[in-house]
């Protein structure tokens, strides 16, 4: 299982999110480009001292991150507020990729139609969305609970 981050904006979130990574076991993929430098005070603060311990791969591109999944031959599974499926109801795979959207402007056409699947965490009419780093540790931990508990 791992998380790929499509052109991250804010970086406490994505520190954060790498942060679940090293305590999850996850790898980590940062799709360029970055709305902030990896010597950001505010990503080095949410990331602690675990970003030592997390795998992480940046792609200095989308169709390079694409070039690298194909040859992984991974699933590619969009967590995204225009989808319909809930990702409860998903049936994960230990390669999939979960992949996030950027914070302002979630992702572009062409991402949207590599996704293998599109997946929505359900939230209360009238709102908005999640924060992101919520949403990645939502998805992981059902993905991870689907995993280590194939029969429920």
């Amino acid at each position: 299982m791992q998380i790929a981050l499509f052109q991250p904006d804010i970086p406490q979130n994505t520190g954060t999110i790498l942060r679940l990574c090293a305590c999850l076991g996850l790898a980590a993929h940062i799709i360029e480009p970055a709305g902030f430098p990896v010597s950001d005070r505010h990503f080095r603060r949410a990331g602690m001292d675990y970003l030592d311990q997390v795998s992480i791969t940046r792609h200095v591109s989308w169709p390079q991150f694409e070039e690298w999944r194909a040859a992984q031959g991974c699933r590619l599974l969009l967590f995204t507020t225009k989808a319909a499926t809930d990702y409860r109801d998903f049936r994960y795979q230990t390669s999939d990729i979960l992949l996030f959207g950027r914070e302002s402007a979630g992702v572009t056409d062409a991402v949207v139609e590599a996704a293998d699947a599109r997946l929505v965490i359900p939230i209360a009419p009238g709102l908005r969305s999640l924060n992101v780093a919520m949403t990645a540790a939502m998805a992981a931990g059902e993905a991870l609970r689907q995993i280590r508990n194939p029969q429920g």
